[in-house]
């Protein structure tokens, strides 16, 4: 049986939405300038808040308020999804790497949601 995290640091899902906000970062240096106060700072900020709203979670003490930080941070994650394909489809730069992070992330919310949900399954 696995220990309980301690930190928000010892969460999985927070390790890879942390991962995500760098790769994110990463590739929003290589937008063009004319983006740097729009598309740029808009993915950084959505990419931010998942990785922020997971720990913002972790020391809430009821189910309900540790749950409504997750959602936030799933609807941030959706945020990014779209700003994903724009960049995309912008020819703004590769993505490839970044959605199967970010599916990866999508899973590991739902299923530390899932686990909040039913601690006992």
């Amino acid at each position: 049986m696995r220990e309980p995290a301690k930190t928000f640091e010892d969460l999985v899902v927070w390790q890879k939405a942390h991962q995500f906000v760098l790769a994110v970062y990463r590739l929003s240096r290589t937008f063009p300038r004319s983006e740097i106060y729009r598309l740029s700072s808009q993915s950084r900020r959505a990419a931010v808040s998942v990785a922020a709203n997971i720990a913002e979670g972790f020391r809430k003490r009821g189910k309900a308020d540790k749950l409504r930080y997750l959602n936030i941070a799933q609807g941030s994650l959706e945020e990014s999804r779209y700003y994903l394909i724009l960049v995309r489809d912008l020819d703004y730069g590769d993505v490839s790497e970044l959605r199967p992070l970010l599916v990866e992330v999508s899973k590991l919310l739902e299923s530390y949601s899932h686990a909040i949900l039913t601690p006992d399954s």
